[in-house]
């Protein structure tokens, strides 16, 4: 339960800093959890694939926050 929650917390925080960094403003809280938890899963796969792992609790939100700004970008690429 614990996990999940952290999980949670921190797609959010990594959500809505991706958010900030890439556009200047937030998307929503359910939103920025969306794009925090798949940002964090592709940044965690492409970082995998580089052989670049970061560890602990800062590290899980660095690598999601580069992974949900890429996301966005990917996002406002096939909008357009």
């Amino acid at each position: 339960m614990e996990g999940i929650l952290l999980s949670l917390l921190l797609g959010a925080i990594a959500g809505f800093l991706g958010s900030k960094i890439f556009s200047g403003s937030g998307k929503g809280l359910i939103l920025d959890i969306i794009i925090g938890i798949v940002g964090g899963v592709l940044g965690g796969w492409i970082f995998s694939i580089l052989g670049i792992s970061f560890g602990g609790i800062i590290g899980q939100l660095i690598v999601a926050v580069l992974g949900a700004i890429l996301l966005l970008w990917i996002i406002s690429k096939v909008i357009k």
